[in-house]
């Protein structure tokens, strides 16, 4: 009977693997940077997960607290 062979934990796929999160980390950081400045632009949730294909809700419970800790004055809905 063959052992299951294991491959390195280097080259080829964990490489791949290891792009894959770096990308992830990267994305992220620029989904935070852009939100951030929209809504210091005056951006509402609604337009901002609008933009990024997302729901309202979903947006909000991503970065708003990330974004009062960055003192950001939020525009308020009216009425």
């Amino acid at each position: 009977m063959n052992p299951v062979r294991i491959p390195p934990p280097t080259g080829g796929v964990a490489e791949e693997l290891a792009a894959v999160v770096a990308l992830r980390d990267l994305a992220d950081r620029l989904e935070d940077a852009a939100v951030e400045h929209a809504l210091r632009d005056g951006w509402s949730w609604g337009l901002v997960a609008e933009a990024l294909g997302v729901t309202r809700q979903a947006v909000h419970k991503k970065h708003l607290k990330r974004v009062a800790d960055a003192d950001i004055e939020l525009r308020r809905r009216r009425g």
